[in-house]
């Protein structure tokens, strides 16, 4: 007959395994080093693009940076009062407005340049959150959008022509 062993068999629940990706790690990761979130989503050719953005910024708010200092150095030097200061030959074709309003737009240009390298940033963060959630979102090949022709009546019974936008999920 049968013995108890081969009779009994362990009951085994088969669930589909899916990897949890989690949105927390993605965003911790890009707020520790920029891309990094992207690495760990597997979207690569995104990283290229947030060095891209926050390097030109920076390199654009370094070089602004340079330009403010010379202006403004050049400027605290003609308006200082003393007659012992050597002011620059460099500047001898500038008025002191010129040169105020020089050092402003390097000023105000570095400023904006920190500004779009933050934002770049918190982009990075953003972007690696969103697409941490929509990791295991189901990708559907049917997806489509079209136009098509439409004749509808409307209240008063006249008929009108159109577009209709159908979308097929």
């Amino acid at each position: 007959m049968f013995s108890q062993s081969e009779m009994a068999k362990p009951d085994t629940l088969q669930v589909d395994s899916v990897k949890f990706h989690s949105p927390t790690k993605a965003t911790l990761m890009s707020v520790a080093l920029p891309g990094l979130g992207q690495v760990y989503n597997k979207k690569y050719w995104k990283v290229p693009i947030i060095y891209g953005g926050i390097g030109t910024s920076l390199y654009f708010a370094i070089s602004n940076q340079k330009n403010y200092k010379k202006y403004r150095t050049a400027y605290g030097n003609r308006v200082d009062g003393n007659e012992n200061t050597v002011a620059s030959e460099e500047f001898d074709n500038y008025t002191d407005e010129n040169l105020k309003s020089n050092m402003d737009f390097y000023q105000r240009n570095r400023d904006l340049s920190y500004i779009v390298a933050g934002l770049f940033y918190v982009l990075n963060i953003v972007d690696a959150a969103v697409d941490a959630h929509l990791f295991t979102f189901p990708k559907n090949d049917n997806l489509s959008f079209n136009l098509q022709p439409d004749i509808q009546l409307t209240q008063n019974n006249e008929i009108t022509n159109g577009l209709k936008l159908v979308v097929k999920l």
